[in-house]
């Protein structure tokens, strides 16, 4: 797992939480993902939406891309299409992405990279497997999170973040088990490069098998564990949660969990986890495929501004991979 590694007893650690003092969040629900196809075919598994979106409030979607080992030409990826009232948050963990939009933004995505594109009041952008992964295969695996936007924000000019996989602040769980990257918002007064309008935390951790970690968490965010592979246990209860599982935590100032003693082959790191939360929005939502709005009038507006090319135009020299989304809009 070329996402970035660092020994962890060189690290500032999390601090050591009191068993019986704090105040440990259980957990509310465990949700398994489902299996979608996007883009050009590509597979992706989805814990959400699902049949509560408010559990996961302020985030949207969160799609899980492979682990997959791509033979020759089987690599795909999602080519031109519309966004608005939302940001996306693309982190790839193995293998690499390439990224173009109607702004100018854009780049290659790639082992323990992210790109932080704020759609906002609207942009056009493609998302591609490099040349080279297409003609030769190889791995591939990464997370795509959409976080919503505030009412006053929906309408906020896009813009595009590149975050390399050295901008990362990393920290250790108290004994030194487990390395944990903050990608985005607070961490015990540790900050992460991603700029965020939404306040949320967004975290990849890799535990040690038999380590335990804990954090601080705040009170006012919601907490969500995703395993991208591996298995182990979450909340004081230490509920089982594997590989393709979500566990949503209930209400309290901190949040555990432990990897299981021995892992699968395909995680011999450890246990591979998305930590995320943030502050619940509690906004009305109205979605429509790629734009996310708060009303049913606002969403007609979009796709009229996308089909009178309000949303931005692709660039002539990418006009040949343009997708069919002005097709599937009207």
């Amino acid at each position: 797992m070329p996402a970035i590694t660092a020994d962890t007893l060189t690290l500032p650690r999390l601090p050591e939480l009191s068993e019986s003092a704090t105040s440990w969040r259980g957990v509310r629900r465990i949700v398994p993902a489902r299996r979608f196809l996007e883009g050009e075919g590509f597979q992706v598994r989805r814990p959400f939406p699902g049949v509560d979106l408010s559990l996961a409030d302020p985030f949207l979607l969160l799609d899980h891309m492979g682990a997959v080992e791509y033979g020759p030409g089987e690599a795909k990826g999602a080519p031109w299409h519309p966004h608005r009232g939302f940001e996306t948050v693309t982190y790839i963990i193995d293998g690499a992405f390439e990224h173009t939009d109607s702004i100018g933004g854009g780049g290659l995505i790639t082992d323990g990279a992210t790109q932080w594109m704020t759609a906002g009041a609207g942009i056009l952008h493609n998302e591609m497997p490099p040349q080279e992964l297409v003609a030769k295969g190889g791995l591939f695996h990464g997370v795509q999170l959409w976080v919503n936007l505030p009412r006053e924000l929906k309408l906020v000019r896009p813009r595009y973040q590149d975050i390399e996989a050295r901008d990362a602040a990393l920290l250790s769980s108290v004994d030194g088990g487990a390395l944990v990257r903050v990608i985005a918002g607070t961490l015990a007064g540790h900050d992460g490069p991603g700029v965020t309008y939404t306040p949320i935390t967004y975290l990849h951790a890799t535990v040690s098998p038999g380590a335990r970690l804990a954090m601080p968490w705040p009170e006012d965010f919601n907490a969500m564990v995703y395993v991208l592979s591996g298995r182990g246990t979450v909340g004081p209860e230490r509920r089982p949660l594997e590989e393709g599982q979500l566990a949503v935590y209930g209400p309290g100032a901190a949040i555990t969990m432990r990897a299981a003693d021995t892992q699968p082959a395909n995680s011999p790191t450890g246990w591979e986890i998305l930590v995320l939360g943030g502050q619940p929005i509690r906004e009305p939502i109205a979605r429509y495929g790629p734009f996310v709005m708060n009303t049913r009038e606002e969403i007609i507006q979009a796709i009229e501004d996308f089909q009178a090319g309000r949303l931005g135009q692709i660039p002539a020299e990418h006009l040949a991979h343009r997708t069919s989304a002005d097709e599937k809009l009207t």
